[in-house]
């Protein structure tokens, strides 16, 4: 049993000695937009931002984990109209009920960010001024196609075959012609081509040769908007007759929630000397890696370290959207799951950067399968032996992160990381089948008991393994082997 367990360990989590990774860490998603409760898409996403920051904490790396809410903006401000309310009080019941996913979903960010603090509009004027020094913002008459949905213009080539932006289809774009402000975004067309050519600057691979491509047709954007159209958003500095265009103010979060535009403390430590990392959906190229990052170039700030972006979770092969009504709420995946297989699920079964089609059928399968029939019940045989045939607690010691894992997590392979896992799950299965240690244990009490202490140390490097991914499950594990007792049922079945 030993020998073929140990071999299947060693190749896939023996001693790492590779260090790529600067000691401080910034990792941060996507700051929601707040018109509406959060969803299955971003459930995904802070999950596995959350994944990743305990994977550098456990490493002993600096970690400042960011998430919020943004706040701001056309489509925000048309909501609180529609709802009979103030934006600041339409935006601050939605801002709660992004804060409660820290609990929902058992989360560990350093801080929650939003748009509307003071401090990250003073940070969001400060952008701007510094912007405004290189001379890459200019005033100028615009007249555009505007998608609400995407609080952008959009030129008629980016429009589908109905003449509807592809991103909203069935919503009417609104056309407007005023003076805005300018942002001179064609000026770092040189610089960011250098920038997205560099090695783990976007990934995968696909988003870094569409984010070239949008390159090829680059154009200068609006960054404001003209007050008397809309007043929910940050006063331009000097200009009292603009706000700033959304996106200029929300993407500074990424800074502002560091202490920007104090260049000491968590800004130098995380952003300017640290490995900075983004997550993003698949729709976010062009104002991630293209439109952030001139930003930063022209504020003289360092760009991104990485991007990672990843798919749209569909159903029966459909964008989720409320007027489908297959819309999954993370509530609701909670409520049914419970925490841990809830993310078990986002890490595993949906696919880091591909669409993944769930449903409730195919949930309950891999819930079933690998989570009250795998996990479950191998922690369940295995400490029962243990609790019977050993005297006192088996000793157990720390693990050590190896290559195959480390690279896996590094390329934001959650679903492969967790594959590993769940291989060395079924070699312990197997190795309980094909020695049958219960039986053994009558026999010959102390080759008995030699296999399970054995598979007791299988079982705490997979608790070791888990934490990243399931904190509270790795942690029964541990208790139980510390306690050396069969555990509760770490998995209820379905009704």
């Amino acid at each position: 049993m030993k020998s073929k367990f140990w071999s299947l360990f060693k190749l896939a989590f023996r001693k790492n000695k590779k260090n790529k990774v600067s000691n401080s860490v910034y990792i941060t998603t996507t700051l929601p937009y707040v018109n509406a409760s959060p969803h299955v898409g971003f459930a995904l996403e802070i999950t596995q931002v959350d994944a990743l920051a305990r994977f550098y904490r456990s490493l002993g790396r600096e970690v400042f984990f960011n998430t919020g809410t943004d706040e701001h903006g056309q489509k925000i401000f048309e909501a609180a109209q529609k709802a009979g309310k103030d934006p600041q009080e339409y935006v601050d019941f939605y801002a709660n009920e992004f804060k409660k996913l820290k609990d929902l979903l058992n989360l560990s960010p350093d801080t929650f960010i939003r748009t509307t603090d003071e401090s990250h509009k003073k940070a969001a004027q400060e952008l701007w001024r510094k912007a405004m020094e290189k001379s890459d913002i200019y005033k100028k008459k615009y007249k555009g196609l505007y998608c609400v949905g995407c609080e952008a213009f959009v030129r008629e080539s980016d429009l589908n075959e109905n003449g509807e932006c592809p991103n909203h289809p069935g919503k009417p774009l609104r056309e407007f012609e005023e003076e805005n402000y300018f942002f001179a975004l064609t000026k770092y067309k040189d610089k960011l081509k250098e920038y997205i050519k560099k090695p783990n600057s976007i990934i995968p691979e696909k988003r870094k040769k569409e984010a070239l491509q949008i390159l090829e047709s680059l154009e200068d954007i609006s960054i404001s908007r003209d007050k008397s159209r809309l007043s929910w958003g940050v006063p331009v500095p000097g200009d009292e007759s603009q706000v700033m265009y959304v996106w200029f103010d929300a993407l500074t979060n990424y800074i502002s929630t560091l202490g920007f535009p104090n260049k000491e403390g968590n800004f130098k430590k995380f952003w300017q000397e640290g490995y900075t990392i983004q997550l993003a959906g698949k729709d976010q190229v062009k104002f991630q890696s293209i439109i952030w990052q001139a930003m930063l170039l022209s504020t003289g700030i360092k760009n991104t370290d990485t991007v990672f972006y990843h798919g749209f979770i569909t159903s029966e092969g459909q964008k989720m959207s409320k007027t489908l009504g297959n819309v999954i709420s993370p509530v609701e995946l909670v409520d049914r799951y419970g925490i841990d297989a809830t993310r078990y699920i986002l890490l595993r079964h949906v696919h880091p950067h591909e669409d993944t089609d769930l449903t409730w059928e195919r949930m309950d399968e891999w819930y079933t399968a690998n989570l009250v029939n795998g996990l479950g019940n191998l922690v369940a045989r295995t400490m029962k032996m243990a609790e019977t045939h050993l005297n006192s607690p088996v000793k157990v010691e720390g693990k050590e992160w190896g290559p195959s894992f480390m690279n896996s997590m590094e390329s934001f392979k959650f679903n492969e990381a967790l594959d590993m896992i769940w291989a060395l799950i079924g070699e312990l299965d197997q190795a309980i089948t094909d020695t049958e240690p219960f039986k053994v244990v009558k026999t010959d009490k102390k080759t008995g008991q030699k296999i399970i202490i054995d598979l007791v140390h299988g079982l705490y490097e997979i608790a070791g393994y888990l934490k990243p991914f399931m904190p509270e499950t790795a942690q029964a594990i541990e208790q139980a082997i510390k306690e050396n007792k069969k555990p509760e049922n770490l998995f209820s079945r379905l009704k």
